[in-house]
């Protein structure tokens, strides 16, 4: 017979967003009764989420150091006119690793993967196989809602974990090697050494549609290791991917979209940078931003996590613009010419950026001088990420 579960917390997805707040609630609430509830196997699905240090503040680390599976003190960024070595720190999460500490913080029974939502409200979430969760408050963490609302363009990425035959040599990753040909838009691959003879490569396109082939990309990443002189001997796992870069658009038709008056957060509430789609900071955010509420109930979380998401909206039309110029001043083959200039400022200028913490001072220095783009195209992009 179908059951009833009731609660105080019910998270609905259990990717990155959920898997955090279920963390920060079990943490800092360890009195809160709370069910995360995900239709895929495991908490996380096969993902992996990489930060800067400077992105999540010193006072939350406690929530994200647990779940850091690879770490490095620099990294390396290579385009044809400029290569560099920045001093920053910058860590690497697997989802499995998420996976196995909710599964260690969280009761047996709080987790409930395989189980498939049908709808949610403020205080209900109704399963498919009849069951149905009473909580106090439904939190939607399910991925993006309608992304009609918004003006996109893509980053668009195919990834391989590669076990080598030997030593690959790379000295700390190398999070975007432009020197690789352009196509498809503004194309980089992406390296991580996970140990001497396994590294992560992605290859990464910022692109006008979402479309891909992963196996052409995966040729590419083949052809790259290649390149590098590597010999795979196999590949041990992959994942694709394409996530939403904003231009612009209505953020409360998008919130509306994921459900009304349902609390979000992640890509649901649009909670990701709007260039670089991190998702991290974010989810870091939120979660200790609920772990923190003094009411768990589904309106007031509602009210806590809508004003938090439009008011992070509200705060990063800046990046919206510079997305804007990025897909609509430039054409495809010469974007790569505005991330070649990013990477000749400050190292902090460039940490902040990720972050989502720009200045002032950082937003004038990122468009003072000669633009890499022509200026009639520009002012007009400008103007797209004000519709």
């Amino acid at each position: 017979m179908p059951a009833t579960i009731n609660c105080d917390v019910a998270i609905v997805g259990g990717g990155l967003a959920g898997g955090l707040i279920a963390l920060a609630l079990r943490r800092k609430r360890p009195d809160c009764d709370v069910r995360i509830v995900e239709g895929g196997g495991r908490i996380g699905g096969n993902h992996l989420w990489s930060f800067f240090a400077t992105d999540v503040a010193p006072a939350d680390r406690w929530l994200t150091a647990p779940l850091i599976g690879h770490g490095w003190t620099s990294y390396d960024v290579a385009f044809p006119a400029i290569s560099r070595t920045l001093r920053t720190g910058y860590y690497s999460i697997e989802s499995r690793r998420l996976d196995q500490v909710v599964r260690a913080e969280l009761p047996a029974h709080a987790v409930m993967t395989r189980r498939k939502v049908l709808a949610a409200s403020p205080t209900a979430v109704v399963l498919s196989d009849g069951d149905r969760i009473e909580a106090k408050g439904v939190i939607d963490c399910r991925g993006p809602a309608d992304l009609a609302a918004l003006h996109c363009g893509w980053q668009k990425f195919h990834g391989r974990e590669l076990a080598l035959a030997e030593a690959h040599g790379l000295a700390r990753p190398k999070l975007m090697d432009a020197t690789v040909e352009q196509l498809d838009g503004y194309r980089f691959v992406y390296a991580l050494p996970f140990s001497p003879t396994c590294a992560f490569v992605e290859d990464t396109y910022y692109s006008d549609t979402p479309d891909f082939d992963a196996a052409l990309l995966g040729a590419r990443i083949a052809a790259y290791a290649d390149a590098q002189g590597w010999q795979v001997d196999h590949v041990v796992r992959e994942e694709s991917g394409a996530l939403p870069v904003v231009m612009g658009g209505d953020f409360e038709a998008y919130w509306q979209a994921g459900g009304n008056k349902v609390a979000k957060a992640g890509g649901r509430a649009g909670l990701f940078h709007p260039l670089t789609s991190y998702a991290l900071p974010d989810a870091v955010r939120t979660a200790t931003l609920v772990a923190a509420a003094s009411d768990l109930g589904g309106a007031a979380l509602h009210r806590l996590l809508h004003d938090f998401a439009r008011s992070t909206w509200r705060r990063r039309h800046f990046y919206r613009m510079l997305a804007a110029m990025l897909f609509k001043a430039a054409e495809p083959a010469e974007r790569y010419r505005i991330l070649q200039r990013f990477y000749r400022l400050d190292p902090q200028l460039i940490g902040r950026f990720y972050a989502g913490h720009s200045t002032l001072f950082d937003r004038l220095r990122l468009v003072s001088g000669k633009p890499p783009v022509p200026v009639g195209r520009a002012v007009s992009a400008i103007r797209e990420s004000f519709r």
